[in-house]
């Protein structure tokens, strides 16, 4: 098959990230529509995005172990008919309730997307350019956030629930034709996949996990991944219209600048991981400590925050989740490409653990504080529930911390490669000779 064909490879893989971005972040311009309709308040509204983003998690270890077996064209093509089914539900739901198991089917589909694309780009690319290609990857597929916060937006508020969500069902639709038509697994294979027992794949996935390396790529998603994901999949929209007092439609013209901040510096990062692997987790932590001390700044400012330092949020969170895909880099350069689709899942559990968890501490804080999604206007009590993203980020930083001494003295034992401290190397690079560890 001709290599030459990666280009629309990539542009197919890129294109079916996008529309299950779109799925996933479509409950964000809802998430008031969403109480009204179903008359719940903030914990029962977190379970339409927790129960979606707790399947999602919980399938990606079991999606790599599918990927390693069958390919990852057939779980795209599938991701998005669940999708779409997903989406239908969601549409016609009487209740709470059935909107769950629709949210749910969503969930299930888009855990195949992202690692089966992550597949495909490995086996087209050489590995030099795989870096690049990932940010690109995991940055046009947050266009996806556009599309739910602008055209789907905009379709909510002049039509109504049902057309608005069946509209983003027959998305996943045309996706899953494009798919089925036209992508290939690899220049050699039209459909990939290794016949292996049910013990061997389990096996793949132990030793995996097992891997110093694939845990440091977990809490790299895990820390840098969540932030941006809470606010722009279920919290940020009511944060900004209710506790900020911002109009809906500034509003959900603000949600796409984490996309595009992610978009401007997120092949800026894959260069930098390119060039300097050893040094990807250095990356990682600016990305976490910028979010954190933005969002320390955005809940301790006397009274309201300014426009300009919600800009800054957006956009250091967008710069976060550029730099969870450094995870998945460290999945594919600490594992055989064999246990490639199993490494990926692991890492991306971490980043939507994190989400989940935050999506519903914030509910139950909502609630615990005596407002409900409908009427919360006061800004000093969204920042007491929205202490919980400061907190995970500690969480997070603590595992990445740590996996990072484990894997660096790993490599020091096995390998003989030591990793002095980012000072030092910056320090024999420019006063010494040589340069190891950069």
């Amino acid at each position: 098959m001709n290599p030459r064909l990666a280009p629309a490879m990539f542009a197919i893989t890129a294109t079916a990230y996008m529309v299950a971005v779109t799925q996933r972040s479509s409950l964000g311009v809802a998430g008031v529509l969403a109480s009204e309709r179903f008359d719940v308040g903030a914990t029962a509204l977190s379970t339409l995005a927790v129960a979606q983003l707790a399947v999602y998690a919980a399938l990606q270890i079991p999606v790599g172990m599918l990927l390693d077996r069958f390919g990852p064209s057939r779980l795209i093509l599938v991701g998005a008919l669940l999708m779409s089914g997903g989406q239908l539900i969601v549409a016609l739901a009487p209740e709470l309730g059935v909107a769950v198991l629709g949210r749910m089917l969503v969930g299930a589909g888009d855990a195949t997307t992202f690692v089966s694309g992550l597949r495909i780009i490995a086996a087209w690319f050489p590995p030099r350019r795989v870096p690049i290609f990932v940010q690109w990857y995991g940055n046009l597929g947050q266009l996806g956030q556009v599309l739910s916060a602008v055209p789907f937006g905009f379709l909510l508020r002049t039509t109504s629930w049902t057309p608005a969500f069946l509209s983003v069902a027959s998305l996943a639709v045309v996706t899953a034709v494009a798919v089925a038509v036209f992508l290939r697994d690899s220049p050699e294979l039209r459909r990939a996949g290794e016949a292996i027992s049910v013990r061997g794949v389990l096996g793949k996935v132990g030793q995996a996990a097992k891997r110093p390396g694939t845990r440091l790529g977990f809490w790299a998603h895990f820390t840098t991944q969540f932030p941006g994901t809470v606010f722009g999949l279920l919290w940020g929209y009511p944060l900004m219209t209710q506790g900020l007092g911002l109009d809906p439609a500034v509003a959900s013209s603000l949600l796409p600048v984490i996309v595009l901040a992610g978009m401007v510096l997120g092949p800026f990062l894959g260069v930098l991981t390119g060039r300097y692997p050893l040094r990807r987790s250095n990356l990682v932590l600016i990305c976490a400590l910028l979010i954190l001390v933005v969002w320390v700044a955005m809940l301790l400012w006397p009274g309201l925050p300014p426009l300009w330092l919600l800009i800054v949020l957006l956009v250091v969170m967008g710069i976060g989740g550029s730099g969870s895909a450094i995870g998945f880099d460290y999945a594919r350069t600490f594992n055989p490409a064999s246990s490639l689709g199993s490494a990926s899942g692991i890492v991306n559990v971490g980043g939507f653990v994190a989400s989940f968890t935050t999506m519903f501490l914030i509910g139950i804080s909502l609630d615990a504080l005596g407002i409900g999604v409908a009427g919360a206007v006061d800004w000093q009590q969204y920042k007491l529930a929205f202490w919980v993203i400061p907190g995970i980020m500690l969480l997070g930083l603590c595992g990445l911390l740590l996996s990072r001494r484990r894997t660096r003295g790993r490599m020091a034992r096995d390998e003989g490669i030591i990793i002095d401290p980012i000072w030092v190397a910056i320090g024999r690079k420019w006063f010494g000779s040589g340069r190891r560890g950069l």
